[in-house]
């Protein structure tokens, strides 16, 4: 598995992403995401390849200025996290978030927490974070389409 940032090379691909509207309801696809990073270039988004397939896709929010979750300046946030519908229930969403602290200080090395947000009735991204080491600390977010729950990762 690759983790790494977004590069023109990967448009094709990106285009081709694939993923069921019941879940595509909780993150953003990743034409979105660029269209996002094009105005917005703290929203840098990164790639997950596996056998040199485009399986995974997420952005990292970098400016804190942004990130109305905490005071913490060091904090970064994930988002738009999600595997391709082709590649699900192969562990690789695990194996990737399990690399992203270490992806993280290679990237930014001034972080020393990741945050993310996942929507109350999500319980399959809620049990996913919880095995790869976020913890929900009892905070939550009154989002546009209701409560977020604020999950936590030192660094």
């Amino acid at each position: 598995m690759k983790i790494r940032m977004y590069e023109s090379k990967d448009f094709q691909a990106a285009m081709e992403y694939c993923l069921p509207p019941e879940q595509s309801l909780f993150t953003s696809m990743p034409d979105e995401v660029l269209e996002t990073f094009q105005s917005d270039i703290f929203n840098q988004p990164f790639v997950i390849y596996s056998d040199q397939q485009l399986v995974g896709w997420f952005a990292l929010y970098t400016d804190q200025s942004g990130n109305m979750y905490t005071t913490n300046r060091q904090a970064i946030l994930l988002k738009s996290f999600s595997i391709d519908a082709r590649f699900q229930k192969r562990g690789l969403a695990l194996d990737s978030l399990r690399l992203l602290p270490k992806i993280v200080k290679q990237q930014y090395k001034d972080k020393n927490e990741i945050l993310l947000t996942v929507h109350e009735t999500n319980d399959a991204a809620i049990s996913l974070y919880r095995k790869a080491g976020f913890l929900h600390k009892g905070e939550n977010h009154n989002g546009e389409f209701g409560i977020e729950m604020i999950f936590r990762m030192s660094l």
